[in-house]
């Protein structure tokens, strides 16, 4: 059967296809706590990348980072919950709580098994992990919290939005780093086929503490500017790496029809979704982020003409820079389509990225109109892309394309389409 046979009209509609919707969406990001704080500021182009304030960076070659600000856990989560949790849960917990309110969930009317959660994670929670490796090591195994043998663990937003909220359905987690926030989307669309009615999904991160920080700088690929207007220029000729964040979007997901049924207001619908590898280096195959979107395109039933505007991976690295702009010119054509990276005001937030990006999509479809790639003055001749570096308004606004790249190979692309 050949894949035209396979693919709907172009033009498709959330009717046509049945694409499950998004309802809520939750967030904690370095320039606001909060959705609409959060956009606001993206709208207005005000960065949250500063001088790191959670530990002493003075001896570290990279001492920059997107810390979500004026976060008090004791305002937003039980005492209960604040001996067990990492800084990350906490920042997850607060960001679910928002998107099912903001969806108008009452959990505790939803039938048994009815919801669930899949989330994105990298490492789990450094922070808590380090303080109590700091009190094995200093004061013995005795000192060490029984909430460390799961505070740890990448799975561990997942089970505690889970217990929290009562959601005993299908749950799960996505390792895939920066491209996690996708992946984890893409399987709650799955579940959602299967018959569950509504997932809490995509992904909040940090890895911000001296433990993560040496693990982000034995990667090789952070800037060490000074100044937090110059650190992170992706498909700029003065890239020379990104800035860490923290923090991410939670969304719910749910079926358009149960949606619909109970009158939920939807910010759109996740229309398509593909995921591919890049060849090991050195191997015939190379970089294959193209080939994702295209796909994903495909599972759309679009074509490259019916997307009206990019959320990019935007690495911040040349050779990585070059490699995503000639994806995106092999689909559009040189700047043939608006680009945008609003994570240049938040810094790269591994599990958490792609799923802010996504957010950022459907605002964006809601309001009509692009959020801008802060502090890039000129993109580098190598990578001749539209991008948006202001605020631009854009009546017609209908597709999104968000892409995704994780260390070690990944590529995800999605799909997402303003409701009608």
């Amino acid at each position: 059967m050949s894949t035209e046979t396979l693919r709907e009209p172009t033009g498709a509609t959330e009717a046509d296809t049945g694409a499950p919707v998004v309802t809520g969406i939750g967030v904690a990001a370095p320039n606001g706590l909060g959705t609409e704080k959060w956009w606001s500021a993206v709208l207005r182009g005000e960065s949250g990348i500063r001088p790191l304030s959670r530990f002493d960076a003075a001896s570290y070659p990279a001492r920059l980072a997107g810390e979500v600000p004026d976060f008090d856990p004791t305002e937003h989560l039980p005492n209960r919950l604040l001996p067990q949790t990492d800084h990350m849960t906490r920042l997850a917990l607060v960001a679910a709580d928002e998107a099912l309110g903001d969806a108008a969930v009452d959990t505790e009317r939803l039938p048994d098994y009815a919801a669930g959660v899949i989330t994105a994670g990298s490492a789990g929670g450094f922070e808590f992990g380090q303080r109590e490796l700091q009190a094995l090591w200093s004061k013995g195994g005795q000192y060490v919290s029984a909430y460390q043998s799961f505070a740890w663990f990448y799975a561990v937003n997942t089970g505690q939005i889970s217990i929290k909220n009562g959601l005993r359905g299908p749950s799960g987690v996505l390792v895939t780093e920066q491209a996690g926030g996708l992946d984890a989307v893409a399987q709650a669309r799955r579940q959602l086929r299967k018959g569950v009615g509504l997932l809490v999904t995509g992904g909040v991160d940090s890895s911000i503490c001296p433990w993560g920080w040496a693990a982000h700088l034995a990667g090789a690929e952070l800037s060490t500017s000074a100044d937090p207007a110059r650190a992170y220029l992706p498909f700029s000729a003065d890239a020379d790496g990104h800035v860490v964040g923290e923090g991410g979007a939670l969304l719910v997901l749910e079926d358009a029809a149960r949606a619909a049924g109970r009158g939920a207001r939807t910010y759109g619908s996740v229309t398509g979704y593909a995921a591919t590898f890049d060849a090991p280096p050195g191997t015939p195959g190379g970089a294959r982020l193209g080939a994702a979107a295209d796909l994903a395109l495909r599972d759309a039933g679009l074509d490259a003409a019916d997307v009206d505007v990019v959320f990019a991976d935007a690495a911040g690295r040349r050779t990585a820079d070059r490699e995503e702009a000639e994806a995106l010119t092999g689909l559009f054509g040189e700047r043939g389509v608006p680009v945008t990276a609003p994570k240049t005001m938040t810094g790269r937030l591994a599990a958490g990225a792609a799923s802010l990006d996504l957010a950022a999509a459907c605002l964006a479809l809601r309001d009509q109109v692009i959020p801008p790639t802060v502090n890039v003055r000129q993109t580098a001749a190598d990578c001749p892309v539209d991008l948006v570096t202001s605020t631009r308004p854009a009546p017609g606004l209908r597709t999104a394309l968000v892409l995704a790249r994780g260390r070690g190979g990944f590529n995800s692309a999605m799909v997402v389409r303003a409701s009608p």
